[in-house]
């Protein structure tokens, strides 16, 4: 690999982009707002025992881990929730709850390069902690729902389970958690048979396979029926049926909220992270196979690392892949419309006038750019032309003489003679 070219699976984003990242993110933030999440920021490099407590081994496979200096070993942060429940175990652990916390910025995973997949990756986090409710968990559907409608996504619907009615059976079954977890890291990769076979060398019972065999073929848009129907195939196992009741309440509240996306709820649904116990969703549209985002409720992680017992419930969303979205369904960007303005000197002999009017300009709010490379006016004019700016303002002796510059309005091709102390309002009234 040159030296001169980005990393494998990392990516520079050009100002196009780069745009679209923040504008996503700024909706992201506009939520947080509107839902009262407090914004917090954590390290990117965290310990790895932290980060691989309950990451699954999917995950602690594919971090990016290091010895520092100190001879500790530490890892980039491939997710967000362990180091917020490492800050909720420990800074936060007085403060009242529920906590509702924010955070965004990039994770980092070693997975193989495809579209939307990359091993540098942007997220926005939700967490809600200090709850069991279900109109905690409502609520994070919701939030999801209304950032993806904020963006402009259509036809945007929610793959819906509850990792609580398939981790139950197998309890019951005496199947002990590290095999729990191979068995739903398998259901995860829908490798459902080596996942029955799993549990069948668990000395499971044949009314536990048979369980497991009809809830991986249950799922469908109609929600109520799919849950009917689990209901029926775990009557025998009481703490998957408290499940079942449990994810019914939580999808019930959140169509009752007046949020319109489409459930697709899947009995075999599992998550690739190891600590979750409740409630688990991904974000799709119709065009991409790959989630948008995604989350669901983790009630132990936060004990694991020293603190009191504290249920939660969070979600993350890929801004990257919400901009490949974005893309595939050509959503434009709703940006407010804002004067662009290039000031041309004449003369070299005027750069510093051409400086003191991009000041003022800049001050009351008018993006402005001087002219650097010492081009003609022509050749100037055709380059703010290109670069899409709305106004020229050329600064010339004669004109200087009566305070006066020429700005020409680039859109409309026509120009006016304006004093300095009008170029303001003439490019904000669009007087030219």
């Amino acid at each position: 690999m040159s030296p001169f070219q980005t990393v494998r699976g990392m990516r520079d984003f050009l100002p196009k982009e780069a745009n679209m990242m923040r504008y996503i993110e700024s909706k992201a933030r506009k939520i947080a707002g509107l839902y009262g999440y407090k914004e917090i920021i954590t390290p990117v490099v965290e310990s790895y025992k932290l980060l691989a407590a309950k990451a699954g081994e999917e995950v602690r496979l594919r971090m990016y881990t290091f010895k520092d200096l100190g001879g500790r070993m530490v890892a980039l942060r491939p997710e967000f929730t362990p180091s917020i429940a490492r800050l909720v175990a420990t800074t936060l652990k007085n403060e009242p709850k529920p906590f509702r916390l924010f955070c965004v910025g990039s994770l980092y995973r070693y997975d193989e390069p495809q579209q939307g997949r990359y091993r540098e990756f942007w997220q926005s986090n939700f967490e809600l902690m200090g709850t069991q409710k279900p109109e905690a968990d409502a609520e994070i559907l919701m939030l999801t729902g209304d950032l993806m409608k904020s963006v402009g996504l259509k036809n945007v619907f929610f793959k819906v389970g509850h990792v609580g009615v398939l981790r139950r059976i197998m309890a019951s079954e005496g199947i002990d958690e590290k095999m729990q977890n191979s068995v739903m890291q398998l259901m995860d990769k829908k490798q459902y048979q080596d996942a029955l076979e799993v549990i069948g060398k668990a000395k499971a019972s044949q009314k536990c396979l048979n369980t497991f065999k009809r809830l991986i073929k249950l799922k469908s848009g109609n929600f109520s029926e799919v849950l009917k129907k689990i209901r029926g195939h775990v009557k025998d196992y009481e703490e998957a049926l408290n499940a079942v009741e449990n994810l019914e309440e939580i999808l019930t509240l959140f169509l009752d909220s007046g949020c319109k996306i489409g459930i697709n709820l899947e009995a075999s649904f599992a998550r690739g992270l190891e600590y979750y116990t409740g409630m688990v969703f991904e974000a799709y549209i119709p065009e991409m196979d790959i989630a948008l985002g995604g989350g669901g409720r983790y009630d132990k992680l936060i004990e694991l690392f020293g603190g009191e017992s504290t249920p939660a419930v969070g979600v993350a969303h890929g801004l990257d892949r919400i901009m490949l979205a974005m893309q595939k369904q050509k959503v434009g960007l709703e940006l407010k419309a804002e004067k662009k303005v290039m000031i041309i000197p004449t003369k070299k002999e005027l750069k510093n006038v051409a400086l003191k009017i991009s000041h003022i300009l800049r001050k009351e709010g008018i993006t402005a750019e001087v002219e650097v490379m010492g081009r003609k006016v022509s050749k100037a004019l055709e380059d703010a032309d290109r670069r899409g700016m709305d106004y020229a303002v050329i600064v010339g002796e004669r004109e200087l003489k009566e305070n006066a510059v020429v700005v020409r309005d680039l859109k409309k091709r026509e120009q006016s003679t304006i004093k300095m102390e009008n170029i303001v309002n003439s490019i904000r009234n669009e007087l030219i």
